[in-house]
């Protein structure tokens, strides 16, 4: 497959995403942050914020459910949008895959994605 012929953007993910608002609180080293967690997927999220961490930056995300304690886990920036000067760019944030995912954990996320999902769906049907 030539550079060309490689898939983009959504057409490259593996897993659907769904769109969410939910707090966040990661840390880096002795670095601890407070975001919103844009939207969810069963392997990573999208954190919004004008200062995005680099890419490689290790993470440990701790973020409430809808049901049961928070989730505590490790992450890894794998992308960024920086904010631009021209206002031209995307949702600035950064992308952080799920790392070291135990099964429990697994688990935990797809239960909580899917609830995301249920939920993105009567939002949706509540618009017709």
């Amino acid at each position: 497959m030539s550079k060309s012929d490689e898939p983009k953007g959504a057409e490259r993910r593996q897993y659907a995403r769904y769109e969410a608002s939910l707090s966040v609180d990661y840390r880096s080293g002795q670095t601890f942050l407070f975001s919103y967690i844009r939207n969810i997927s069963e392997m990573g999220i999208f954190i919004g914020t004008e200062e995005p961490l680099t890419i490689g930056t290790q993470l440990t995300l701790r973020f409430n459910t809808v049901v049961g304690d928070p989730l505590e886990m490790q992450g890894e920036v794998v992308w960024v949008n920086h904010v631009r000067p021209d206002k031209q760019d995307r949702t600035p944030g950064m992308g952080v895959e799920f790392r070291d995912l135990t099964a429990e954990k697994r688990e935990r996320v797809v239960e909580l994605v899917k609830t995301i999902a249920y939920l993105g769906d009567d939002r949706h049907e509540d618009a017709n």
